[in-house]
């Protein structure tokens, strides 16, 4: 599996969800460790750049993500 290139210095992981690491571990299983395009996070940074993903995005508000992007 390909390891998504922003893992290592996500906030989303290492910051909101230090609280919750077994429900981190799957979303990172799913959104990291997997197929980073289905990452809301993911595609907000591909889109706009680092510093337009708001740290409370999820991967899966994919809804969130689109409104992000296109207003």
């Amino acid at each position: 599996m390909a390891q998504c290139e922003c893992l290592e210095k996500c906030i989303f992981f290492h910051d909101k969800m230090g609280n919750m690491p077994s429900m981190a571990e799957i979303m990172k299983k799913k959104y990291c460790l997997g197929d980073s395009n289905n990452c809301a996070r993911h595609i907000v940074f591909k889109a706009k750049g680092k510093g337009s993903v708001p740290a409370d995005l999820f991967p899966n508000q994919l809804d969130r993500a689109e409104k992000l992007i296109h207003g």
